[in-house]
């Protein structure tokens, strides 16, 4: 039932507040890694299940969030994630040990996977039908804000405090997003109840996803296949989504319920959702990493870089919802929006090593807006058939699917960075020899740069082999990021023909009255 006046505000910026704790949280606990790994003792191989542990639980319980909704109660299961996952920052923050921090790191995962999907499950039962692009546009915020702030607050807490932080501050939001919940969000029927619960389905999705996921997020660091681990993980994954599919379809009360699949706009919407992850996630993982690690910027001066664009996209969603609502075809925004964020890409691809924090504003500002115009439409057009417990089920597997696709954007970014690093590398080593005039000239005028400060000639030539050796590495890295930003830009370029898939409404009163 809708909501009106207060009771819907307070509503909508509770769900806001409590998705905004699990978004934030994928991406914070990444720039406080080398201080977790001092402070606890562990190697940077074992200290990155700290967020892979979270990532993966998270995953897994996505799916399941609109059963479970309907299961205990959607209020009753809203306000237990709220509360694991506040006590779950809590214990992380007191961790002694890094066994103890991934432990309660996916609990904190588990708990997380019930907020974001419940959050705008909620929303879109709490605004009017006819208001859905309103209500999606406010949800928005939150989902493509949060991850792309989450590196900047970590970075600043971490400076300016301790890594406890980063989940010590989770508690005062969630206790009041708890209060607010328990006093506003009116109570849902528990209709799974007396239902049999499906226990082979609820093993093969932890086991595929779990699998999936893991795969994704270790792959890279552990050079794929050349690991047993990671080659009987990806036949898990394969075995245990053909096995899951086929019990959720052969079975009469499913976790899963793939009868939404037959909504067609749903059903393409699971695979533009998962290029909104790529993009989404790919372009906050690579820019920050390029500004930091290359061009020598702080984590605090990336955030700032970062603002500008985050404002865009806060001060548009709530436009772009208006628009929807008054009959703007969802594809035709969605459109711009793709083709913005490559443009975007182009023109991070054309940076240079001098290039300074001015030279990424409008960049960053088109990305801002670009995602505005994809996030709303593209999680209406998804959405807009569904109704009563399909909300819930929808919401969940749509979540799970840009989830997804920003595991698979960034180990797909991580690889070819790899791989493009040796490629460029072996290029550029090839004008380093004494018949190209411009090496030599180069070289010789650092030798004599390094003698007129008092060094002898064979230290002279040692550092000036080192500084062609530095140069090469700098612009190995700079080619590499190009080739990342262009590979971004190209798969969201080429999903655009996706979009025109999903079937025109004409305005959002349309779909109402089909309700």
């Amino acid at each position: 039932m809708a909501e009106q006046g207060f009771r819907k505000w307070i509503i909508t910026i509770t769900v806001i507040m409590a998705s905004l704790l699990e978004l934030i949280d994928t991406t914070i606990v990444n720039v406080s890694l080398p201080q977790i790994q001092g402070n606890l003792g562990a190697t940077l191989e074992d200290v990155a299940w700290v967020t892979t542990g979270y990532a993966v639980a998270n995953v897994i319980v996505l799916p399941m969030s609109g059963w479970l909704g309907s299961f205990f109660g959607r209020k009753n299961y809203y306000m237990a994630s709220i509360l694991l996952f506040t006590i779950a920052s809590f214990l992380c923050g007191n961790a002694h040990s890094l066994n103890e921090l991934v432990l309660f790191r996916i609990i904190q995962g588990i708990a997380g996977g019930g907020l974001i999907s419940t959050s705008q499950a909620i929303l879109i039962e709490t605004w009017p039908r006819e208001e859905i692009g309103t209500a999606t546009a406010l949800f928005g915020l939150g989902a493509v804000v949060g991850p792309t702030v989450g590196p900047t607050i970590g970075g600043w807490i971490t400076d300016n405090y301790s890594w406890p932080w980063i989940f010590y501050v989770n508690i005062p939001v969630g206790a009041l997003a708890l209060f607010l919940t328990y006093t506003f969000v009116r109570t849902t029927p528990r209709d799974g109840r007396n239902k049999p619960i499906d226990w082979w389905g609820i093993g093969l999705l932890a086991l595929a996803v779990g699998s999936l996921q893991t795969i994704l997020e270790k792959g890279e660091s552990e050079d794929w296949f050349s690991k047993t681990y990671i080659l009987i993980l990806t036949i898990t994954a394969i075995l245990g989504t053909l096995l899951f599919i086929w019990r959720e379809l052969s079975t009469d009360h499913p976790i899963v319920n793939f009868a939404i699949m037959r909504h067609r706009s749903f059903a393409v919407g699971m695979f533009t959702s998962f290029v909104l992850g790529f993009g989404l996630y790919g372009s906050v993982f690579v820019f920050p990493i390029f500004c930091q690690s290359l061009l020598g910027f702080s984590a605090q001066q990336t955030g700032e870089i970062l603002f500008p664009g985050g404002l865009c996209t806060i001060i548009l969603m709530p436009f772009i919802g208006k628009m929807l609502n008054k009959g703007i075809p969802a594809q035709f925004m969605a459109t711009i929006g793709m083709f913005l964020f490559f443009v975007f890409t182009t023109m991070l691809s054309k940076s240079t090593l001098n290039s300074g924090t001015g030279d990424f504003f409008w960049p960053l500002v088109i990305r801002g807006v670009g995602m505005a115009l994809l996030f709303v439409p593209l999680t209406t057009l998804a959405i807009a058939d569904l109704k009563g417990p399909e909300i819930g089920q929808g919401t969940g597997l749509n979540n799970m699917m840009r989830q997804l696709g920003g595991a698979f954007g960034i180990a797909t970014l991580t690889t070819i960075i790899h791989i493009r690093q040796g490629v460029h590398r072996n290029n550029l080593l090839t004008n380093i020899n004494p018949y190209n005039n411009a090496f030599t000239l180069r070289f010789n005028n650092l030798i004599q740069n390094f003698e007129s400060k008092g060094k002898s000639l064979s230290d002279a030539t040692q550092m000036a082999y080192q500084a062609i050796e530095g140069m090469v590495i700098k612009q190995t890295l700079l080619l590499t990021y190009a080739d990342a930003y262009w590979i971004s830009g190209l798969v969201m370029l080429f999903s655009i023909p996706l979009l025109y898939l999903q079937p025109f409404k004409k305005g959002q009163k349309a779909a109402v009255d089909a309700h």
